[in-house]
């Protein structure tokens, strides 16, 4: 089994955001007791001073001074980690013989993602994860913050969906990563439209279209949508148009990492999938199940 996505650091601020190989291997430890043989190390992308220097500022075009506001002190309180450190780290942990790839949670700027791109490509990362977390600058999933939840209440569950299919399908149009990670993670509140298959079939329609990869990630088990990212109806669409997929905790600290990926792995078998997908340099290596 694989875990292609883990996190280093745990949101929120006044945390050390310095990688260490020690770290690292104490997490591929703790996986492999868990029976997963190999991690991608892949923090969000608004960790990373570069990062800011580029798209600071970024939720300017929002009409809400109130959302503005909440995202700009969420972006500021999640700063500080430098981008070349981590990814010498995690290639040092690969050269320690660690079985660890090195990646990155992409998200999603609309209309910037050209520059994203770019500074990408100045790192040798083997797989780039593509997420939308947020929909304007409002913080969906931001489940601790009134303010975010309050935009629930005010919008209507389908028009979020909407917008939010709407980001899925342009990021990956962009063609600037190489897996779609927790792809329904819309429903993360526990909020879903009267007949969402229609926002499945998108989704899945994207990902075949650009030619990428899904991700199960398990973390949706442990919010209020009680259930794994993708929905089981979202991931037989994946199946069947051979959209390949990972397996996932997104964990954000060692207690969390490959957190029921072994589920993950029973629901893969079960929509029809005998492989998962590995990557090198950006390219996808299948791996039995």
């Amino acid at each position: 089994m694989i875990d292609y996505h883990v996190h280093l650091w745990r949101h929120g601020p006044g945390r050390s955001l310095q990688a260490t190989v020690e770290q690292l291997a104490d997490y591929c430890a703790h996986a492999a007791g868990l029976g997963v043989a190999e991690l991608a190390v892949t923090e969000h992308t608004s960790r990373f001073v570069q990062f800011d220097e580029l798209l600071n500022g970024w939720w300017d075009a929002d009409p809400s001074p109130g959302l503005r506001s909440g995202m700009a002190k969420r972006w500021a309180a999640e700063q500080g980690a430098d981008l070349d450190q981590y990814v010498e780290t995690a290639l040092a942990a690969k050269a320690a013989g660690l079985p660890v790839v090195v990646g990155l949670e992409v998200d999603y700027f609309p209309g910037r993602m050209d520059d994203v791109a770019a500074l990408l490509r100045g790192y040798p990362f083997d797989v780039l994860l593509g997420s939308v977390h947020w929909i304007g600058a409002w913080m969906f999933n931001a489940l601790s913050s009134a303010a975010s939840q309050q935009e629930w209440n005010s919008r209507s569950v389908e028009d979020v969906w909407d917008a939010y299919t709407r980001s899925v399908e342009e990021l990956a149009a962009t063609r600037t990563v190489d897996v779609l990670a927790h792809p329904d993670v819309v429903k993360v509140a526990g909020r879903w439209p009267a007949t969402p298959g229609e926002f499945y079939d998108r989704i899945a329609e994207a990902a075949q279209a650009c030619g990428l990869a899904a991700e199960l990630n398990s973390s949706g088990w442990g919010r209020p949508c009680a259930e794994a990212y993708p929905a089981p109806a979202l991931l037989s669409r994946f199946r069947q148009l051979g959209i390949p997929i990972t397996t996932a905790s997104d964990g954000h600290h060692l207690g969390d990492v490959s957190w029921r990926v072994a589920d993950l792995a029973a629901m893969a078998r079960e929509a029809g999938y005998a492989e998962v997908s590995t990557f090198r340099a950006r390219t996808r290596l299948p791996r039995p199940l």
